[in-house]
C-alpha cells in the first residue's frame, strides 16, 4: 500500500534506522522444471513456494537520478526544458550514479553548457544546460533530485529452490512524483515491528519500526508495478522459514473466507482471518482482488491493513492465492490485493503460469 517513502541517503547512514511504511516492486523468472523433494514433477504441478509475512527493510538506488519537483521559472533547470519525473542518466557523457556525483559534476563544468541524457517515459532526448552560480558559489541548475528510497515492507514469498523471493505486491514509486523509481541496485535487511499507528477512515495506518544496516539479507534484482523481486542469501532468515505450499492458478482463487500472513508485533508473523470480497477481472495496478480483514486481533492492533503490510500473503484453500498491496483510505478494514500468479507473471510471463 502506498505510502512515505523517506530519501534514502539520510536514511541509510550510521546505525539503524526509524522508518515508516513502503513502496516497492520486482521480478523473479520462474523455476526451471524439475522434480520436487516429494518427487512430484514440478512440470505438472503449480510452482511451489514459501509464504513469509515477515517485515523487511528496504533500500534502493535508483538508475540516474529523478527530477521531483517542477524546477522554478528562469532556473537553468527550466530554461533547458527539464520537467517533473525525468531521469537524469548522463551529464557530460558522464553516467550519474548519485545526487552527489551528478553535483560533483556540475562542480567540474562550472557554467559551461553541459548535455544531459534524460529519458522521459522511457523515451531517450538530450537537453543542454548552463549551470549558474547560487549564494555560496555552487555550480547549480535549479532542480530537485532525488537518487535513492528506503523503508519497510512486508516479504511475500521464497523459492527455496533457487532463493528467490518476491515482496510487496506492487513497485516501489517515488513520494512526490508517484513514478516508479528507476532501478540499479537494492538490498534487504533484518527488520522488525516496534510500534503500530492504527488506521482510521481517511487516515492510512503504518507500521513503524528498526532496520539493520550492518548486515544485508540479500540483493534486489528489479522494481517492477507488481512488486520487487531479488535474491535471499542463505542463513538465519531463510532457516525460519515455513514449508513451501503450491501457488493458486488465478481460476482457483474466489470469493469466500481467506487468511493473510502478517507480522505487525515485534518478530512474530501470524495468521489473520480474511474475505475475498471481489475478484476484479482485468484489473491493472496490483488491485485483482478486493478483500476485508474479519480478524478482531488484526482489527484491534492496527484497524485492517496499514502501510508497510504491503506483500503480506494471501492463503485460500491451503493455497498460496496472492498478496496485500493497498488500503482503502475511507475504511482501513478493507483493501486490495495482488494474484499471486499475476506477481510472478511479471518476471518471466511465459515460464511462471501455474497449473
Amino acid at each position: 500500500m502506498y505510502g512515505p517513502f523517506q530519501k534514502a541517503r539520510h536514511a541509510l547512514r550510521g546505525g539503524a534506522a526509524l522508518v515508516l511504511a513502503l513502496l516497492l516492486c520486482a521480478a523473479v523468472p520462474a523455476n526451471a522444471a524439475g522434480v520436487t523433494a516429494d518427487g512430484t514433477d514440478r512440470t505438472a504441478s503449480a510452482r511451489m513456494l514459501v509464504p513469509v509475512g515477515h517485515t523487511v527493510g528496504i533500500k534502493l538506488f535508483a538508475r540516474g537520478v529523478m527530477v521531483v519537483k517542477a524546477p522554478e521559472s528562469g532556473t537553468p533547470a527550466d530554461d533547458c526544458g527539464l520537467r517533473t519525473g525525468d531521469i537524469i542518466v548522463k551529464c557530460g557523457g558522464v553516467s550519474v550514479t548519485s545526487s552527489e556525483q551528478f553535483q560533483s559534476l556540475l562542480q567540474e563544468n562550472g557554467e559551461t553548457a553541459t548535455d544531459l541524457q534524460v529519458r522521459r517515459e522511457g523515451e531517450s532526448m538530450t537537453l543542454s544546460v548552463s549551470p549558474e552560480q547560487n549564494d555560496t558559489g555552487t555550480y547549480c541548475i535549479g532542480a530537485w533530485i532525488r537518487d535513492s528510497m528506503a523503508g519497510i515492507g512486508t516479504m511475500t514469498y521464497y523459492d527455496p529452490e533457487d532463493g528467490s523471493f518476491g515482496a510487496l505486491g506492487h513497485g516501489i514509486t517515488d513520494s512526490d512524483t508517484g513514478i516508479l523509481m528507476p532501478f540499479a541496485s537494492g538490498s534487504l535487511l533484518p527488520s522488525a515491528v516496534k510500534a503500530v499507528k492504527k488506521g482510521a477512515s481517511g487516515e492510512a495506518g503504518e507500521l513503524r519500526g528498526d532496520f539493520d544496516l550492518t548486515g544485508d539479507l540479500g540483493d534486489l534484482s528489479a522494481n517492477t508495478s507488481s512488486g520487487i523481486f531479488g535474491t535471499l542469501d542463505p542463513g538465519e532468515f531463510t532457516e525460519r522459514l515455513g514449508d513451501a505450499i503450491p501457488v493458486a492458478s488465478a481460476g482457483e482463487v474466489h470469493t469466500g473466507p481467506a487468511a493473510i500472513l502478517a507480522n505487525v508485533e515485534g518478530d512474530a508473523v501470524k495468521e489473520y482471518d480474511i474475505e475475498i470480497i471481489q475478484i476484479v477481472e482485468d484489473a491493472a495496478d496490483s488491485r485483482d482482488l478486493v478483500i476485508a480483514v474479519t480478524d478482531p486481533e488484526l482489527l484491534s492492533i492496527t484497524g485492517g491493513i496499514v502501510q508497510g503490510m504491503s506483500g503480506s500473503p494471501i492463503l485460500q484453500d491451503g493455497k498460496f492465492a496472492g498478496a496485500v498491496t493497498h488500503v482503502l483510505l475511507n475504511d482501513p478494514s478493507k483493501g486490495y490485493g495482488i494474484l499471486m500468479e499475476t506477481m510472478l507473471e511479471a518476471g518471466d510471463p511465459a515460464a511462471s503460469s501455474v497449473t
